[in-house]
């Protein structure tokens, strides 16, 4: 027995530490909260019933502009939202060439879009604009839950050049726009 020991000599402790993984640099971050799913269904446009059948819900998707040029601003809102986006709109229609619709209309078009957005007493607007076949389109985005006003519309509607506008609300927060006219109006001639 005395001779096992000795060829396996005498159990010492290791002369060097063990191995073990280098400290964190930085502190372990908790897991980011998920967003919560919503139904599907639970908004959208409801379409009436049509011969005795159930009512359709249409699901608004979310908004995509593509293959054109656009420019984008997150203001806050506050009531120098409309001045400062009224600018912004106008320099970038300018820097893009379009000579049309000229300036008061152009900004008057922001200064009522945003001016709805910022009615809404949301935080942040965001403001979309983009161009295509002659076209300008602005939206506003107003990043509440707030219903859509068709006040606005009615507004919209009287500024010269504005071809078309429109309102909903969806999960985004309401949404203002207006297309307008870059083309020069036609001059009507007299018929004999």
């Amino acid at each position: 027995m005395e001779e096992q020991l000795e060829a396996k000599g005498p159990k010492l402790p290791p002369s060097h530490p063990p191995r073990t993984p280098p400290p964190q640099k930085k502190p372990v971050e908790a897991p980011r909260p998920q967003p919560a799913t919503k139904p599907k269904g639970a908004t959208g446009l409801q379409l009436p019933p049509h011969d005795g059948r159930k009512a359709a819900t249409l699901a608004r998707g979310r908004m995509a502009i593509r293959n054109r040029r656009v420019a984008n601003w997150t203001l806050t809102g506050d009531r120098w939202a409309a001045n400062k986006a009224a600018t912004r709109v106008l320099e970038t229609v300018r820097s893009w060439g379009y000579t049309r619709p000229e300036d008061a209309p152009l900004e008057q078009t922001a200064r009522l879009l945003v001016g709805a957005a910022v009615a809404d007493s949301g935080k942040r607007i965001s403001l979309h604009l983009a161009d295509q076949e002659e076209m300008l389109l602005v939206v506003v985005l107003s990043h509440t839950a707030a219903e859509p006003d068709e006040d606005v519309l009615v507004r919209l509607a009287a500024v010269p050049g504005v071809s078309s506008c429109g309102t909903d609300a969806g999960p985004d927060g309401r949404r203002v726009w207006a297309l307008l006219e870059t083309a020069p109006p036609r001059r009507r001639t007299p018929t004999a």
